[in-house]
């Protein structure tokens, strides 16, 4: 244990962000370089020891949570580095992007601020790196077997370091002109520079996997060419087909699915353009959908001079507070979020949904008309009288996500058969109706948070390495017997 008195006498402190005005003006992480570390010891003595860490169930990676944080208290930094990795391949993803539901599941929270144990998490594996204990891990000897994983997103590069760390000869596959899926240009640089993808992607180099970037499996090679080059194949391509908006308008120029959106302001940061092709400066901007993808979006229309910036969701505003009976703890509740980017200014409007697009005599939008709705017998239904239009010269569309891309063929050509939600179905050890090929993360699961994305690769990883050699010893936090987590 930390300190047994810590939880009581210290409070819960968090990572100072930069003023606004100043960060809107570039792309750099949010966060105060270096404000962790002194506050970090101290929050880690909060954990509480106790008898049974929720915190473990409540990370799909089944973190070890309570020793990392013992170390962190200690400043034994390199312990802490080891404990973190031992369930998780990237942490430094994690400890910036998930949503934390080892947060909410933290024993402390039933009646005080949880533990920060993001923070704690995210201030270890980057002393880590500072230190020199992030090394790569060379196989002792090869087995000789030949591994192809489609897709280099989370999921994918998890499977992968797992898989070449057991012997295994892995390439991996991805239709972008760059490594990371979404991490590399679904997610803004303000909330994870890319510089750390890039270290884990040269630590993973170095470790034997390769990686083939431009190259989509279905359009550029065969999914059936592919079988024939590998022992095994692991899908972990995403769930990239994005739900639409049917509306009269939604043919105008200026409206575009979120991912058409965020990946060009990305690009402008590696390099590939000096400004974006689609931005939002000048504009009104309204952003569809609001989860996480619409934050990412609502902060990278501050930073291009949006005149103005509406977010819409169509369910009720979320409660400041947990419901005790409806999300009672340890569950992870659906709160009221104000993420660094709504920070920085906007509009947020709940309880409306898009009833068309109205555009100006070249095919422009211009403006989105909306109506207000409200539950009637279970179903959202429109508020008579509450009709009103908003200025929108660019909408994004981020309403989610329906499922793994069927154009480019790769379902089709492997001959994989789907689940009733339209994913990948697989078996126990995630292993589809193809013999020797796997999948795991969003392509078999649906959208989902990048956790449970790492939590697949690794556990897809053992199944292969079982497949491939008859038995694995690789650690997988989600096991036959608990399959039914996964769905």
């Amino acid at each position: 244990m930390a300190d047994p008195k810590g939880f009581l006498n210290h409070g819960r402190e968090v990572a100072k962000t930069r003023p606004v005005a100043e960060r809107v003006k570039d792309w750099n992480e949010v966060y105060v370089p270096g404000s962790l570390l002194p506050i970090i010891s101290k929050q880690a003595s909060r954990c509480m020891d106790c008898g049974i860490p929720f915190c473990h169930n409540g990370c799909p990676l089944g973190n070890l949570i309570p020793e990392w944080n013992d170390y962190a208290y200690r400043e034994d930094w390199a312990a802490a580095s080891e404990r973190l990795h031992a369930t998780n391949n990237f942490p430094e993803f994690t400890g910036r992007l998930c949503p934390a539901p080892c947060e909410s599941a933290c024993v402390l929270g039933i009646n005080q601020a949880p533990v920060t144990i993001k923070n704690v998490e995210v201030s270890i594996i980057d002393k880590a790196w500072d230190s020199g204990d992030v090394a790569p891990q060379i196989p002792e000897r090869l087995s000789g077997k030949t591994v192809a994983v489609i897709g280099s997103g989370p999921a994918g590069l998890a499977a992968a370091q797992q898989l070449t760390r057991a012997g295994h000869t892995v390439a991996v596959y991805e239709r972008a002109d760059r490594v990371g899926g979404l991490l590399r240009y679904g997610i803004p640089e303000f909330k994870m520079e890319k510089r750390h993808i890039n270290r884990r992607i040269e630590q993973m180099r170095a470790e034997g996997t390769r990686f083939r970037t431009g190259v989509e499996i279905g359009r550029d090679i065969k999914a059936t060419d592919l079988k024939k080059r590998y022992d095994a194949i692991v899908i972990a391509a995403g769930a990239t087909t994005a739900r639409d908006l049917p509306v009269p308008g939604r043919e105008l120029k200026g409206i575009y699915q979120a991912m058409e959106y965020l990946p060009l302001a990305n690009k402008v940061q590696e390099g590939d353009y000096v400004t974006a092709p689609i931005s939002a400066e000048g504009k009104h901007v309204v952003v569809i959908g609001g989860g996480d993808t619409g934050a990412d979006c609502v902060g990278t229309a501050h930073r291009q001079g949006a005149a103005s910036v509406t977010q819409l969701e169509i369910m009720p505003r979320p409660n400041d507070e947990r419901h005790p009976i409806a999300q009672p703890w340890p569950t992870f509740p659906m709160l009221y979020k104000v993420t660094s980017a709504h920070e920085e200014g906007g509009e947020r409007v709940y309880s409306v949904s898009t009833t068309h697009f109205e555009g100006d005599e070249d095919g422009n939008v211009q403006w989105l008309h909306l109506t207000e709705v409200e539950f009637i017998d279970g179903k959202l239904a429109p508020k008579p009288g509450t009709e009103r239009k908003i200025p929108a010269q660019l909408v994004t569309l981020a309403m989610g996500f329906t499922g793994t891309d069927r154009e480019n063929g790769l379902v089709e050509q492997f001959g994989l058969d789907l689940d009733e939600r339209g994913n990948i179905a697989r078996d126990a050890d995630f292993q589809t109706n193809v013999p020797g090929v796997f999948v795991a993360g969003d392509a078999g699961r649906g959208q989902s948070l990048i956790v449970w994305a790492i939590a697949e690769g690794r556990s897809a990883a053992r199944g292969v390495d079982r497949y491939l050699t008859g038995a694995s010893d690789l650690p997988a936090p989600i096991r036959p017997t608990d399959r039914a987590l996964a769905v």
